[in-house]
């Protein structure tokens, strides 16, 4: 199958682009870099340097017109991944219409040039910001949708849109909604790290590299075993596995769909940090700081539904294969 990978050059699209590689799919990717290396491209794969604000573009490249040509890989599509998107949740109380046009509008134009270039398969990737604060542990996804932030709105917009787009345009989707995103392939196949992090695993990677002074630590008085914040984090290798799974899933003529995908377990930020600390052998500093805003307390994924539709289980996502296949990457 030729598979369009949109964002293929981040953290987690280099991740898919591996694991489709690795089961003889045809990749292109379409990427801006701003934020995606050029140390994540794989020689067996196509590349185009674009944005999905460019609806031409699009066209071109799910046509097998010029652009498609261009990158060497002109044989007709099967599928889109879509992983492009801004993600900072904050700035997008700051930047929502910078965010509707580049989440929301991109998105249309992808699947817009899909419907009429005859692309009948997309993957996307979502988030379990969609949910907002949780009513019950573990969320499933029968779980309200109450965005608390409109990076969370877009991801929801989204799925709303694949919905209709498979309604009006048969477009089969399968929207997966990831919850905390870590680790790094454990072959070392993909050697970039993210600039610039938000997020806590790779913040500590740097700390410990000696790249970042500290880590702050948001709150110490949760109701959880350390009063740190609880979190579920999930191996990006077992993301990108759930990936090709729910594309074979959807372009096997099967219903669409949406599922979580999480480890259904819980590491405390305290836990994290002793664990790479024993992990690397390094003292990674860390001072208390106060909480921020609208962040709850736990989050847990339920994740039966992707275990039963797409047969997939996190193979990665304990805590010491997450942290020593970080501090790999970091640590060269």
């Amino acid at each position: 199958m030729h598979v369009l990978v949109i964002g293929g050059a981040g953290y987690i699209g280099s991740h898919v682009v591996y694991a489709l590689l690795k089961e003889d799919h045809a990749v292109t990717v379409l990427d801006n870099l701003r934020s995606g290396l050029r140390e994540n491209l794989f020689a067996e794969a196509a590349f185009v340097h674009g944005d999905i604000n460019d609806a031409l573009l699009l066209d071109e490249l799910l046509s097998g017109g010029p652009a498609a040509r261009k990158a060497g890989n002109g044989s007709p599509y099967q599928a889109v991944v879509h992983l492009a998107a801004l993600k900072a949740a904050g700035e997008s109380m700051l930047e929502p219409e910078h965010y509707a046009r580049c989440n929301i509008g991109g998105t249309i134009n992808i699947l817009a040039a899909m419907a009429r270039n005859g692309v009948g398969n997309i993957v996307f990737s979502s988030s379990a910001a969609v949910y907002g604060e949780p009513q019950y542990l573990p969320i499933d996804e029968l779980h309200p949708t109450q965005p608390t932030n409109f990076y969370g709105f877009t991801k929801l917009e989204i799925e709303r849109l694949l919905e209709w787009f498979e309604s009006l345009r048969g477009i089969r989707y399968a929207a997966l909604r990831y919850f905390n995103a870590a680790g790094h392939e454990p072959s070392g196949a993909i050697t970039g790290v993210e600039s610039n992090p938000a997020n806590l695993l790779p913040i500590i990677m740097e700390v410990a590299a000696d790249t970042r002074a500290r880590i702050e630590v948001y709150g110490n008085d949760y109701d959880t075993a350390d009063g740190t914040g609880l979190r579920d984090y999930v191996h990006v290798t077992d993301l990108a596995d759930a990936h090709v799974r729910a594309l074979r899933h959807i372009s096997t003529g099967r219903t669409s769909l949406t599922v979580n995908l999480g480890s259904q377990n819980g590491i405390t930020v305290n836990q994290m940090l002793e664990a790479a600390r024993r992990i690397t052998g390094r003292a990674i500093p860390s001072v208390i700081a106060p909480r921020r805003p609208g962040d709850p307390a736990r989050l847990i994924a339920g994740s039966a539904r992707a275990r039963e539709l797409l047969g997939w289980a996190p193979r990665y996502s304990d805590v010491d294969t997450l942290i020593s296949s970080s501090w790999a990457a970091y640590n060269r």
